[in-house]
């Protein structure tokens, strides 16, 4: 080999050598950067390059992958019931995206997580095509469709919990959207999106997560917990010492009952709940004082985030109120604010003895060929009330369902406990109240089902109240759960 020959197959081999250096240090080291570059269109199209996995609900899939053939996307999602489950599942668009489990679980339902690698492997290996893995939620089917049909043209949410484990049974927000309208990349799908994310009622907002309200009188059931808990009161037919008429604290202000004719004037704990008594409770909440209200609300979860796995908005009671506001706060006025999860999981841990069990919405991952992949326990947040005061609690909310606002609630035969709420809002309360109700069902020695449930728009302003418009639909959800 001549001098010159010899010396351009050095430089060859160095270009050779460097190749398959910068290769291997992309593969190996900038991989995964190159992979979550929201400009990589490819990531997107192998992520429709095979069929996606399903979110399974009551062991049937309420997604699907369609085989479309495209140019660029060979498979399209599509949803069964779409409008109906559209808060749990989220969307998955070729061209805006993903949200909710469809997000979140992406790397099991593309078939990418690494967890999956040894399966995928083997079917390269076989021949088999890819395909991604399924996501089984803890998601009732009746029970959901009880609550989404409950709420109809309403604005709202649901939420249904097993009290026993923290699994959600329901998780509604209306008004909804169907994920299929726009999960392609036409110019249909491009019009169904602007059409949705400009609408004002915002039906793309998940209300059950992300929306929080005054929760109104639900909230006295954590005030009571708070009076049992910290002995100002030991049992329900302690008598109160309220007045006929409630002056808020430092102020000349006084705290109204709904009507004038209810029987508030020292009442017992557990009629005062019945009938939701304001004075009576406004009043226990200044006494008790903000520090000893905000301990027991931080225990039932309020002032923190949860990850079901959708990330939820904290509920809100304060710590900065003025005595005044503090009596207001102890009503679920002023400035105390739920989501609905909240609030299910306040008659959750009631109904579960005091115990509050972690919520959760994804039961197990599968891989395509249904080899499980993890499988979720039931773990427990926080003994949030005695087992004593959580025995109370069940009997005065038993009371609210029996003889006091509650009664539209009562299903024959079983033991119901609920609470309603009217929660005022907007300035000087102009708003349409929010109408609430919160509520467990009991078969035997066990609660199977805690639901919460808001209603925006209930109608004409003297026709709204959670009894009369949000207790009906908890019913129908706890009597889909129990089978009655």
């Amino acid at each position: 080999m001549n001098k010159p020959i010899r010396r351009v197959s050095v430089f060859c081999l160095l270009l050779i050598m460097a190749l398959l250096l910068r290769t291997n240090w992309i593969q190996g080291v900038e991989a995964d950067t190159y992979a979550n570059n929201q400009y990589n269109d490819r990531v997107k199209y192998d992520r429709y390059a095979y069929p996606r996995g399903n979110i399974v609900a009551g062991g049937q899939p309420v997604t699907s992958s369609d085989f479309v053939n495209g140019y660029r996307y060979k498979y399209k999602t599509t949803w069964n019931d779409g409008p109906m489950y559209a808060p749990v599942t989220g969307f998955s668009s070729q061209a805006f995206g993903s949200s909710q489990l469809e997000q979140l679980e992406d790397p099991i339902l593309s078939g990418t997580d690494d967890r999956l690698f040894f399966r995928n492997t083997l079917d390269m290996l076989t021949g088999k095509q890819k395909q991604g893995g399924d996501v089984i939620t803890t998601i009732n089917p009746k029970a959901q469709k009880a609550a989404f049909d409950g709420l109809g043209n309403h604005k709202g949410a649901a939420v249904a919990i097993d009290p026993r484990t923290g699994a959600i049974l329901a998780l509604v927000s209306t008004p909804s959207y169907d994920p299929s309208t726009f999960a392609g990349t036409s110019d249909a799908d491009s019009q169904a999106w602007q059409a949705l994310t400009k609408n004002p009622d915002q039906p793309m907002l998940n209300r059950a997560l992300r929306e929080t309200y005054p929760p109104g009188s639900t909230f006295k059931l954590v005030t009571a917990a708070t009076a049992f808990e910290t002995g100002k009161y030991q049992n329900i037919t302690d008598v109160t010492d309220t007045p006929q008429t409630y002056i808020l604290p430092g102020t000349n202000t006084p705290l109204n009952n709904d009507s004038p004719d209810e029987p508030c004037t020292n009442a017992t704990l557990v009629d005062a709940l019945a009938i939701s008594c304001n004075t009576v409770y406004g009043k226990i909440g200044a006494e008790l004082g903000e520090q000893k209200l905000l301990a027991q609300a931080d225990k039932f979860g309020f002032n923190s985030s949860f990850s079901v796995p959708m990330k939820s908005a904290p509920s809100v009671f304060p710590n900065n109120s003025s005595p005044d506001g503090t009596a207001q706060d102890a009503i679920g006025q002023h400035n105390t604010a739920a989501t609905p999860l909240q609030m299910a999981m306040v008659a959750s841990a009631i109904a579960n003895n005091g115990k509050l069990m972690q919520p959760y919405l994804v039961d197990e991952e599968r891989s395509a060929n249904s080899t499980t992949v993890s499988k979720h326990s039931a773990q427990e947040m926080d003994q949030a009330i005695s087992p004593a005061t959580a025995q109370k609690l069940q009997q005065m909310m038993v009371a609210v369902v029996q003889n006091g606002t509650g009664k539209l609630a009562q299903i024959s035969g079983v033991e119901v406990g609920g609470k309603t709420g009217t929660a005022q809002h907007g300035q000087d309360n102009s708003g349409l109240p929010f109408a609430w109700f919160v509520s467990y069902a009991k078969v035997g020695d066990s609660a199977p089902v805690a639901v919460a449930v808001v209603v925006e728009d209930g109608g004409a302003r003297n026709d709204i109240s959670g009894g009369a418009l949000a207790a009906p639909i908890a019913k129908s959800v706890m009597q889909a759960v129990i089978g009655q």
